[in-house]
């Protein structure tokens, strides 16, 4: 069986420095197991299948793995498997506007120009929000190796996937940070969660923050660009206060501790919805002979 197949870059315009996903154009004839394990083969953070929408609003169906499971949504995935789709002629936007049939249901995507190239974003899947326990946030700063920051305390964010999410004290701390993944993963495990995004503010710049994002559960130790973990930071923040009412915009960035420079375009509307967008390019396109 031969599949077209493509791995995009995502959240950057130059090849190798944002966050890769595998995305298999026509899935049709796979099964779940093999989904899993060309998913598994990859190695990637995430690898997607692209099928036939079977509800009506949609442009087509995604199905996303990690190296271990089956995800209902990510953030890197949805752009990634967008572009290839546009870029390849599968479907054309209407309006600037693209559909997405997923497991967390219909995700809205816009295409836009943004610096004179095509910039693609999507609409977080409304959030809900738990709380840490008191013994749990002992454990994650053990993990972690410092406190967490006294401005708001660690939260759990599902957006589909499941993030444990906690702002740091300054960008250093999130820079230096050194987890412990073997308690990480057991910690992730016990809460449900796919894994661990932390965050710091830049002093000088409001407009800013620098993330990292951790799954080891899932056999990532570290994700270099993660859009569900930074819409669940967006989450996080406006849920807990964080950001102006009347709604903002910011630049996440991540990656630099695995060797990438990843910006994400995060924006933040008056009622709470999150939007993350950047840009793609491809990296690899061919055939998958399986």
């Amino acid at each position: 069986m031969k599949l077209p197949y493509k791995v995009v870059d995502v959240f950057t315009a130059k090849p190798l420095l944002g966050n890769p996903v595998a995305v298999v154009m026509d899935a049709s004839r796979l099964e779940t197991k093999d989904m899993q394990a060309i998913a598994n083969w990859t190695n990637l953070s995430e690898t997607t299948f692209v099928l036939p929408p079977s509800m009506p609003r949609a442009d087509y169906h995604l199905r996303i793995f990690t190296p271990r499971m089956e995800f209902l949504f990510a953030g890197h995935p949805t752009l990634g498997s967008a572009y290839a789709l546009l870029e390849s002629g599968q479907i054309t936007s209407r309006n600037g506007k693209l559909v997405q049939q997923c497991g967390v249901g219909l995700v809205e995507l816009t295409v836009s120009t943004l610096e004179e190239r095509q910039s693609l974003s999507f609409k977080l899947p409304r959030a809900k929000h738990s709380e840490f326990s008191s013994s749990d946030i002992a454990e994650l700063e053990t993990i972690l190796g410092c406190p967490v920051s006294s401005l708001s305390i660690p939260g759990i964010v599902d957006v589909g996937p499941i993030w444990l999410i906690a702002q740091l004290s300054s960008v250093t701390t999130v820079l230096s940070l050194k987890p412990n993944m073997e308690r990480l993963a057991k910690l992730e495990r016990r809460l449900g969660a796919a894994g661990l995004t932390v965050f710091a503010r830049y002093p000088n710049n409001p407009d800013a923050i620098e993330v990292r994002t951790f799954a080891p559960s899932n056999g990532i130790e570290e994700d270099p660009v993660c859009g569900s973990g930074n819409g669940s930071v967006a989450a996080f923040q406006w849920h807990r206060g964080l950001l102006p009412p009347t709604g903002t915009n910011y630049v996440a960035t991540q990656g630099q501790n695995v060797g990438r420079n990843g910006k994400i375009q995060v924006r933040v509307d008056a009622d709470g919805s999150v939007f993350i967008g950047g840009f793609c390019v491809t990296c690899v396109e061919g055939t998958l002979a399986i």
